[in-house]
């Protein structure tokens, strides 16, 4: 009878082991990868004209980097992420491509995927949409100011 007990108390300990060391395995995105900005603006872009953004980062952790995705929070958005490991202590960049149809304020968000990561890290870029019209016409105020 003690046998029995003491059998179901090693299991469930081991049980309660195996499953920390799992959850240990997960580390929070900004742990393993530095980005130099998480946010970019772009101000004021022109309708129909595609934008892109560098974000840097650097392997924080002690093995190369794999970023398994980046994803968009809609079709306006591209993003492209390097497809081969970033090795530790190495810079690497995710770019974010955005191509500008509506008018209007913005604001999109980048998924990126780090193996080993439980959450994905999030990029925002943002701005504002001007028609060709509103644009030349900030242009034009623009060199104005210069002049």
């Amino acid at each position: 009878r003690k046998n029995k007990i003491m059998k179901k108390i090693v299991l469930t300990l081991f049980a309660v082991v195996i499953s920390a060391a799992i959850f240990a395995q997960t580390k929070k995105a900004d742990e393993l990868a530095k980005f130099s900005e998480a946010k970019y603006n772009f101000g004021k872009i022109k309708q129909g004209v595609p934008v892109t953004h560098v974000f840097e980062f650097t392997n924080l952790s002690e093995q190369p980097l794999v970023i398994e995705s980046a994803t968009a929070s809609c079709g306006c958005t591209t993003p492209t992420w390097p497809q081969q490991p970033t090795a530790k202590g190495k810079s690497n960049k995710v770019t974010a491509g955005f191509n500008a149809a509506a008018p209007g304020p913005f604001e999109k968000t980048v998924f990126v995927k780090i193996a080993g990561a439980d959450q994905p890290l999030e990029l925002k870029i943002s701005g504002e949409v001007l028609t060709a019209e509103q644009y030349a016409k900030v242009e034009g105020e623009k060199s104005k100011n210069n002049k």
